[in-house]
Formats: C-alpha cells, structure tokens, sequence
C-alpha cells in the first residue's frame, strides 16, 4: 500500500472540500433528512461563519503551507500539476452555485458562505500557483569566490 504524499494530501484535501460543498449546497438542512430540518448537518445556522471560519483556515493553511514541500522533482511533475489544479474543482462547484443554481442559495448565509468559498478557492490557485512560480526561480546568484 502507497504512502500519501504531501501533494496527495494536497489532492485529497481539495477533493473532500469539493464533496463537502455539494453535500453542504444540495443536501444540508433540506427537507430530506426529516428531524434535521433546519440544521446544515454539523454546521448550525447559528454559528456559519465561525465553523465556516474554521474550515477555511484549516483547507488553506495546509495548502499553501504545502507547496514549498511538494515543489516537484523531476519525476514526478504531473503530480505537482493535477495537485496545482486540484483548487479547481471546489472553485467550479462554488461558482456553478451561485451563478447557475442560486435557488439553492436560500439564506443570506448561504450566500455569505458561497462567495467565501469562491474566495478562498481562488486565492488557492492563483496563491499555489503564484507561489510555485517564485519557488521555482532563482531568487538570487552567488558570485563564485575568487581565488586567493
């Protein structure tokens, strides 16, 4: 069995984001789940923007933490892209919601929650690949030392 890399940690994260979104958006406090009703699974009305608060943070911290750790080697390089583009998914969903099924959006919580996370999935991909680009630069040049 393989070990999880940094980068499929990265992949993962996004992935779980994403399904959490259309669970959160299409399913959470519908009428479906009988006693529930009213409640966003784990996330209280009440209390969004904190759990929000906490979700986003902790999806965000570890993917941009992550990426001078998992600057790809030679051999693995479309790892660090599929990784690099993972952001994409949860970025789409976000955005499918509010501009193409906003009737899911029925609170202005739900709509708070929606732009946020089109935010940080955004800052994601632009910040991962902003970061990328300046770790795979050289930042600076030595001169040799001239011999004595």
């Amino acid at each position: 069995m393989g070990r999880l890399s940094i980068s499929g940690l990265s992949i993962l994260l996004a992935l779980l984001l994403a399904l959490w979104e259309v669970y959160f958006f299409g399913f959470a406090g519908q009428r479906v789940f009988g006693p529930l009703e009213g409640t966003l699974g784990w996330f209280t009305p009440d209390r969004l923007g904190s759990n929000l608060a906490w979700l986003v943070w902790a999806y965000l911290s570890y993917q941009l933490i992550s990426i001078p750790f998992s600057v790809p080697r030679a051999g693995i390089r479309f790892i660090g892209i599929i990784d690099g583009m993972a952001s994409v998914v949860p970025l789409a969903i976000a955005v499918v919601v509010v501009f193409g099924r906003h009737d899911l959006l029925g609170t202005g919580q739900r709509w708070e929650a929606a732009i946020l996370l089109i935010l940080v999935t955004a800052t994601d991909l632009f910040g991962g690949y902003a970061f990328t680009i300046a770790l795979s630069r050289r930042m600076f040049v030595a001169p040799a030392a001239a011999p004595a």
